[in-house]
């Protein structure tokens, strides 16, 4: 005779707990895999910060703009023959990949809808961050004095709404739908 042991769901307290302790661990993960050691090493942002310049100025091309890539810099965004945009580390969308999946891993949830729902958030906040750049690069040709406000303010706002969004989604939708 086999013992049905049986598992209560997660509510309230044990459902926050959990998350705390899933994303605490995930936050120790990013912390001591990618902080201290892929950040230091490079070579992974410089492959996403080339990938992002590379992709927006294809995107720029094809709505008729003069863009290309710096002679001497993979990762600048050239309009007109001037400089427009710097893809650096901090703006290759890595920590934003690694956040909205964090969020998705730490919720409840059936782990194949996880995994789908992770692999389309993170090619939707991929392409919204190319968007990103093109447009800071068409911001600055036009209208160079505000680039520094949108870029720190306007695209900002923008994309961490996005991730809300999707977080929200993910919470209210897809993490317990049938």
């Amino acid at each position: 005779m086999q013992n049905a042991v049986a598992t209560k769901p997660l509510t309230g307290n044990r459902l926050l707990l959990r998350f705390l302790g899933v994303a605490t661990t995930l936050y120790l993960v990013w912390f001591f895999g990618y902080d201290q050691w892929l950040a230091k090493d490079g070579r992974l942002d410089g492959v996403l910060c080339t990938q992002i310049a590379l992709v927006s100025i294809r995107v720029l091309r094809a709505l008729g703009f003069a863009a290309t890539l710096d002679a001497t810099s993979a990762v600048v965004v050239v309009m007109n023959g001037q400089p427009a945009v710097v893809v650096g580390a901090p703006c290759n969308g890595l920590v934003l990949y690694a956040l909205f999946s964090g969020f998705v891993v730490a919720f409840p949830g059936p782990w194949l809808r996880k995994v789908w729902f992770i692999a389309v958030g993170i090619i939707l906040i991929w392409c919204l961050n190319v968007l990103r750049i093109a447009a800071l690069a068409i911001n600055h040709s036009y209208s160079h004095q505000t680039v520094d406000f949108n870029h720190h303010y306007t695209f900002t706002f923008i994309v961490y709404a996005c991730i809300f969004g999707l977080w929200m989604l993910w919470a209210r939708r897809l993490a317990n739908a049938a």
